[in-house]
Order: structure tokens, then C-alpha cells, then sequence
């Protein structure tokens, strides 16, 4: 299985971390190099997309992209973690409504201030937060901007509990925005439950189950389950290439020259820097910049 590459689309279960699933993945099909875009936690559950090979280059395209969740809040608890597996630190017998969540999803949409949670992998002065709440230190984690595109109630008929839909940006934690919100509705509350139902072109409708995926035999697993490298990216610039010459000219790290009149559409636009793919058969060979109609890769993945 060394010579593939492109995207699995895995849903995770919960009780197994992210890095749990990778594992089982490279152990099953010896895949010589694996990765995934975005951490689920073990409670979580839903979409990982898992890069096979040189198109693990490509997971800061797809980090990038925005992410749909699904969570339940259980009002009137506040737990150490903000999720259900930590211990309850502070209680509150004010359950909000209906109307009142309503209301502060809609004033909480666009962009925002938070603090990732204490129980989280953001490194305080090169330590893991999640260490340090361990070993009960005190500390405080820097908030940083993060965007709500859009938020709905799914669900509120049960009591104490409300289900939410959530449109985010990359960096946004689901257990900070909870533990804001009950803030927000002068409550406790911490997420009971999660799923992830959607990053970029990553979704529910095209993804496999992890045990479905690890019940295929080694030789089987094929076009039904490995997506091409560029048919998972979102709104890139890509041309595409058949000139044998030049695919070997950039599988050397050489730039070369391309017909810039072929391109359809705006470039990808990633830190300021205008991104360039070329592709061959749908997979990506290389991406870089674009100077005049000379390509300079910055990557490349054959």
C-alpha cells in the first residue's frame, strides 16, 4: 500500500482518540506515512480527514476549511474538562430557555474572542495545557480570535439538555464555546455530547465508518474509499498537466512555465500568499507561486 496516495474520509467513533484511529489505519494497510486534518477528542465522534501518503502536504489546506459540529449542552454543570468526562467544579439551578439561547447564538455569530480550554493541547510556555491541569497548576490560556458562521437549535425538548448545530472556523473549540454560553445565560452548562458532521467537502454522505474501513482486505482497498488529492480541496486554483517533460522537471523541485490564460478562477489566497496546484489525473503533483506564468514549487508530491 505504499505507492497510494489521496484522502480517506473516516468517521470516527467515540472511546478512541484521533491518533488511536491513525494507528489502526497504518497497522492494517502499511501505509508508510499518515495523517489527519483536526483532532477529534475520544468523546467525539464523526468526520477525520486522514491524508495517505505525500498528500499529507496538502492537511493545511484542509485544516483551513470550515467545520460543521452537532452538540448537546447539559445545562447546570460546569466540569473541569467542559465535556462529560471531567468532574463537576460548579453547579447552577438557572436552565435558559428557548428563546434566551436563541437569541445569544445570534448575538455570538460572526467573529469572536476565546480561550481554547484548559483541558486542551495549547502549550503554556512549551507545556501542554492538558499537563498542567494535572498537576494543578495555575494558568491562564491566551484567547485569540476564531469566526461562527452560523449556529441553530436542532433540539431542546428534553429538560436541562439543548442540541446545537454549529458553522466555524478553523481553531474554534466546542467546549469553550459552551462553557461561554452558559456564561453568557448567567449558567453552568459543558457539552455532553459531539459529533463532527462536516470539514470542507469532508461530510457525512461520503465518509466511512472506521470498522467498516478496517473489515477491507489489504488488497481491496481502492477507488471506492481513497479520494484524489484534488477532488477534496476547496476552491483552489489548479492546472492541470500532461507533458511528460514537465511533470519531470517539477517532480526535480524545477519551476516551469505554465499558460496562465488556462486558469478559470481567483487563487486560493492562504497567509497573504497566492497558491498555485498542479495536477495531473486529478491527483496533485506540486503546489506553489506564481510568478508572471513561471511556477516556483513550494511542494511537491511524486
Amino acid at each position: 500500500m505504499n505507492d497510494h496516495l489521496g484522502w480517506l474520509n473516516i468517521y470516527k467513533p467515540t472511546n478512541i482518540t484521533s491518533f488511536g484511529a491513525l494507528k489502526k489505519i497504518k497497522k492494517k494497510f502499511f501505509f508508510n506515512k499518515i495523517g489527519h486534518a483536526g483532532t477529534l477528542d475520544p468523546l467525539a465522534e464523526g468526520i477525520l480527514p486522514v491524508a495517505i501518503g505525500k498528500t499529507t502536504k496538502l492537511i493545511q489546506f484542509i485544516s483551513n476549511q470550515i467545520k460543521e459540529y452537532e452538540f448537546e449542552i447539559k445545562w447546570g454543570e460546569q466540569t473541569s474538562t467542559d465535556d462529560r468526562e471531567g468532574v463537576v467544579i460548579d453547579r447552577s439551578f438557572n436552565i435558559p430557555n428557548y428563546k434566551d439561547i436563541n437569541i445569544k447564538l445570534k448575538e455570538l455569530t460572526g467573529t469572536i474572542l476565546q480561550a481554547p480550554p484548559k483541558a486542551s493541547a495549547v502549550k503554556i510556555n512549551g507545556v501542554r495545557a492538558y499537563k498542567l491541569l494535572r498537576s494543578n497548576k495555575e494558568f491562564e490560556i491566551k484567547k485569540k480570535y476564531v469566526r461562527i458562521y452560523e449556529s441553530n437549535i436542532i433540539d431542546s425538548a428534553k429538560n436541562s439538555f439543548t442540541k446545537i448545530k454549529i458553522r466555524c472556523s478553523k481553531g474554534f473549540y466546542v467546549r469553550s464555546f459552551v462553557r461561554d454560553l452558559a456564561d453568557h445565560l448567567a449558567t453552568k452548562g459543558h457539552v455532553f455530547s459531539l459529533k463532527r458532521t462536516k470539514v470542507g467537502k469532508f461530510c457525512l454522505e461520503n465518509s466511512i465508518l472506521l470498522d467498516d474501513l478496517l473489515k477491507i482486505g489489504q488488497t481491496r482497498l481502492g477507488f471506492r474509499e481513497i479520494h484524489t488529492s484534488v477532488s477534496m480541496l476547496d476552491d483552489i486554483l489548479a492546472y492541470e498537466i500532461d507533458d511528460e517533460r514537465q511533470i519531470k522537471e517539477i517532480s526535480q523541485g524545477k519551476s516551469v512555465k505554465i499558460d496562465i490564460n488556462l486558469f478559470l478562477k481567483d487563487s486560493l489566497n492562504l497567509g497573504g500568499r497566492s497558491i498555485v496546484f498542479l495536477t495531473n489525473k486529478k491527483n496533485i503533483l506540486s503546489f506553489g507561486e506564481l510568478n508572471g506564468s513561471l511556477f516556483k514549487p513550494q511542494k511537491v508530491l511524486i
